[in-house]
């Protein structure tokens, strides 16, 4: 893993070529945490951990068989990812520990709490493990939301990649869009009390993230 100001550097660079790449426009909407937070996002697509990468210095967590993708998974790894293994749910306490020392060590880490994409008509509930973390280091939560639209501002789950879609049709799908947008909305972070519990954080941030979720959807 390399060292913490370069590792952020070269994923921010990478993560905004590969974007630029498939075509895809980036526009960041509030303030985007820069040290120690728990950053917690909706899950469309394999573009999420992309456009995190390119808005803020963060510390991935992922599921274990993003290792594997081509270009993505070595640009994750290389910037010190925090990997899930959803096939041995008795490893959770041993990635949350994992999580709660990043926090403590300052770093930005961030998370999609609803365990696997959606296609962004749908949404998943967020599940609470990884809030541990912050409640036991007393970090900030900032929740974002990611928004795909094209160029006319109406939606679109052209980027969502769900069930048996695999990697490649996905990518190719991408780059047949041509006017993509990606938002990213930094929302007003949370900041965690004595009271405060891993299962309400979750949801006073799931309610955040979903905040504008008034939009009309196109195909």
């Amino acid at each position: 893993m390399l060292p913490g100001h370069r590792r952020h550097a070269v994923a921010r660079g990478w993560a905004r070529a590969l974007l630029r790449a498939a075509g895809v426009r980036l526009v960041v909407r509030g303030r985007l945490p820069q040290r120690r937070a728990l950053l917690v996002a909706n899950h469309v697509s394999w573009l999420d951990a992309l456009v995190v990468l390119a808005v803020a210095p963060a510390r991935m967590t992922a599921k274990r068989e993003v290792r594997d993708w081509p270009v993505i998974g070595a640009l994750v790894d290389a910037g010190g990812t925090i990997f899930v293994d959803r096939e041995r749910p008795r490893t959770l306490p041993a990635t949350v520990a994992a999580v709660r020392s990043a926090l403590a060590g300052d770093a930005v880490v961030a998370v999609f709490p609803e365990g696997t994409t959606w296609c962004g008509r749908k949404a998943g509930r967020f599940r609470p493990a990884m809030f541990q973390a912050a409640v036991d280091t007393g970090a900030p939560v900032v929740p974002v939301t990611l928004a795909y639209r094209r160029s006319s501002g109406t939606a679109t789950t052209v980027a969502a990649f769900l069930g048996d879609d695999t990697l490649w049709a996905s990518v190719r799908r991408v780059l047949a869009a041509p006017d993509l947008t990606v938002t990213a909305t930094a929302r007003a972070a949370l900041h965690p009390g004595d009271a405060a519990t891993r299962r309400r954080l979750a949801r006073i941030a799931e309610a955040a993230v979903r905040a504008d979720d008034h939009w009309v959807l196109a195909a």
